[in-house]
């Protein structure tokens, strides 16, 4: 890759995405990779696109995990990945939330960390992929241009199914589905 390349990325979400949603995990032994997400990654991964986690972790705000217990989460979901021939190229976490801390950029649907992703990694915003469970982590794809994709089951809310439908949101049934939309329309163009 020259050092002008720019690639597009897949921008992922972590809790509900990739692992299980444990609401404010600091244990490692509940991390449980979502169905097919280690495949779906390894697929990213042997495609050559960077797979990239943009999260929100409020409980570190909120004071029900710290910022090592996150790291152990992480190291643990890493283990799990790698049992799958999958890896993160990069992980930015937004450890914020307004009500204990002051407002911040970074929180999704905030930009900071995912333009900070793009000037580190030389990525093209307008041509990557926003995936996430929830309407805040797919809303940065409206915002910057890209390919948001929802991923929808039955602990998608009906308003954010419904805000998603009306901006004209991609709505998958996982990550895995998200991976083989993305992969068809790269071999495709």
């Amino acid at each position: 890759m020259s050092p002008l390349a720019v690639r597009a990325a897949a921008f992922l979400d972590r809790d509900g995405t990739i692992i299980d949603d444990v609401h404010y995990i600091a244990d490692p032994a509940l991390v449980s990779l979502r169905p097919d997400a280690g495949e779906a990654i390894a697929r990213l991964n042997r495609a050559g696109m960077p797979v990239v986690i943009v999260t929100n972790q409020s409980g570190i705000a909120r004071g029900m995990l710290s910022h090592e217990d996150y790291q152990r989460v992480a190291s643990r979901m890493a283990e799990l990945l790698a049992e799958h021939a999958a890896h993160v190229d990069a992980t930015y976490v937004c450890p914020h939330h307004p009500e204990f801390t002051a407002t911040c950029e970074c929180r999704k649907p905030g930009t900071l960390l995912f333009r900070r992703a793009a000037s580190d990694l030389r990525l093209d915003l307008t041509r990557s992929t926003y995936i996430g469970d929830r309407w805040r982590d797919v809303a940065p794809g409206i915002t910057l241009g890209g390919r948001p994709m929802l991923i929808v089951d039955d602990n998608t809310r009906a308003d954010e199914r419904e805000r998603a439908e009306r901006a004209g949101v991609e709505m998958v049934v996982s990550l895995r589905d998200a991976v083989e939309r993305i992969l068809a329309s790269t071999l495709a163009n």
